[in-house]
């Protein structure tokens, strides 16, 4: 009698790349203002006045700041509110 076969089973895990987590960046400018800026923060992302005046000073003193994770869908919505806001903002996968 001869033994069974066997079918080998090679499982991939994709998921980790695929579900590396994307970021909105929104970067200085020099037009518009701190106000304007920690308004839209706190208008589209629904934030703390705090944490807005916090991202928005980052963005005023580093150059940039990381203003939402998540799937790359949804950080290409948010980029693009951005945009509508008049906001300079880019997307990228998370370092």
């Amino acid at each position: 009698m001869a033994p069974p076969e066997v079918e080998e089973v090679v499982e991939i895990d994709f998921g980790t790349e695929i579900d590396k987590p994307w970021v909105t960046i929104v970067w200085n400018d020099p037009v518009n203002l701190m106000s304007y800026v920690t308004w839209v923060f706190q208008t589209y992302f629904g934030y703390s006045k705090e944490k807005s005046e916090q991202l928005m000073m980052a963005v005023h003193h580093e150059g940039r700041a990381v203003v939402s994770h998540g799937t790359r869908e949804r950080m290409e919505t948010d980029t693009a509110a951005m945009h509508g806001y008049s906001l300079w903002a880019t997307f990228q996968k998370d370092e």
